[in-house]
């Protein structure tokens, strides 16, 4: 029997949940049957793509890439900003039923790449274009083409975006030693001719669980003295994260932005789309000062140079590399936690690759390491309240201790 197998018979006989954190983050939230209260059923228009960066969800999250809890109440995916879109790209865009010229229609390209049934390797390809991403285009030309409806829809690659190869692929792998032990990796390559900048935002972010009761237990993400963020929830316990390099932490709540589309103007907090306000705009006021809330970035800036073209194809490496580390624990974790982290993404990798034809794989991608994240979660039962004394003043953005 494999490994996969004995992870399978372990989850059936419920020695072991393999299943409690996976891809369960949905691709979009917005626009759907789930979060609509209009009065007439108008799904698209009551929760718009325009409003998804702004306002909270309630019965579910979306991302990129993303995991969480088999209730989505503990959430992590990728943000990416290329320095030139008018948004933080958080989540996938499409067209609403009435945009299409043939209805509904996401217009990004991504792709499911590999994946077993514990959800003990994953991994996704986004490509994600150097040039702005054209949003009005995409929406006017499917509006225009309604006129006409044997005309095919109107694709992002129709655009021609993609023209000169100026995208990066983005790699996004998940690696379990755990149920909930789990290393999170993302793989940049410039595929362009020349350099060019991208910002990688992964994010962890407690669904709004809170907002809809009076009575809920409201959880919280902090940076402690120590320059750790720690994470309290009142069902899924306490964790400590930690990071590699000098990224920016980033704070904010996830909780709707009534100034920005209830226009009340005096409305205090640091809402839901704090982290495209500070990326995007520059703007640190959006950003908590005092490093607590429900949501947490971790914001690293790159630049990527162009392929070493001389070399022959699957042999191409970038000509910089990066590597960052992303890690989540709770506090009664084992003492070799660490240095399995440091094994598993490789082990798991090496045995998802023996289980299919050689053919099918290029290992070379794999070993362009631009961002790790590590996220280890050994499910225990509710820990202390964090003290008041564990939070810090020191501003709205704060390095974090290396694991």
């Amino acid at each position: 029997m494999n490994t996969e197998k004995n992870r399978l018979a372990e989850n059936l006989t419920g020695k072991a949940n393999w299943k409690f954190f996976g891809p369960y983050l949905a691709e979009r939230q917005w626009g759907t049957v789930r979060e609509d209260y209009s009065p007439g059923g108008t799904a698209w228009e009551y929760f718009p793509h325009e409003h998804a960066r702004s306002r909270a969800y309630r019965w579910g999250e979306d991302g990129i890439a993303g995991i969480s809890d088999i209730q989505q109440r503990l959430c992590l995916s990728l943000a990416l900003w290329n320095g030139k879109d008018p948004i933080l790209k958080e989540r996938l865009f499409g067209l609403a039923n009435a945009e299409g010229n043939h209805g509904e229609d996401v217009k990004e390209l991504y792709y499911y790449l590999d994946a077993t049934p514990t959800h003990s390797y994953l991994k996704m390809l986004y490509k994600y274009p150097q040039r702005e991403f054209p949003y009005a285009q995409l929406v006017a030309e499917n509006a225009r083409r309604k006129e006409q409806p044997e005309l095919t829809e109107y694709e992002l690659l129709d655009t021609g975006i993609f023209d000169d190869d100026r995208y990066f692929d983005v790699f996004i792998e998940y690696a379990k030693a755990t149920p909930e032990d789990i290393l999170m990796r993302v793989t940049v390559h410039n595929r362009g001719p020349e350099a060019a900048m991208i910002h990688l935002l992964p994010q962890l972010w407690f669904r709004n669980t809170w907002s809809w009761k009076p009575d809920s237990i409201r959880p919280e993400i902090s940076l402690s003295n120590r320059d750790v963020v720690i994470e309290k929830h009142p069902e899924l316990g306490s964790y400590n994260l930690y990071a590699d390099g000098n990224p920016d932490v980033l704070f904010c709540d996830n909780e709707t932005n009534v100034r920005r589309l209830h226009g009340q103007n005096d409305a205090a907090g640091h809402f839901k789309d704090a982290f495209h306000d500070y990326v995007v705009h520059g703007d640190v006021s959006a950003t908590s000062p005092l490093s607590t809330g429900t949501k947490v970035g971790v914001l690293h800036r790159l630049t990527r140079r162009r392929l070493a073209t001389d070399l022959p194809a699957p042999l191409q490496i970038e000509q910089q590399k990066s590597v960052f580390r992303f890690r989540c624990h709770l506090y009664a974790t084992h003492p070799g936690s660490r240095r399995i982290l440091r094994r598993v993404a490789k082990r798991n990798r090496h045995r998802r690759r023996a289980q299919r034809p050689a053919a099918g794989v290029r290992g070379y991608d794999l070993e362009q390491a631009v961002l790790l994240l590590r996220c280890s979660a050994m499910a225990a039962g509710r820990s202390r309240p964090a003290s008041a004394a564990s939070r810090t003043q020191a501003g709205p953005q704060h390095r974090l201790a290396a694991p």
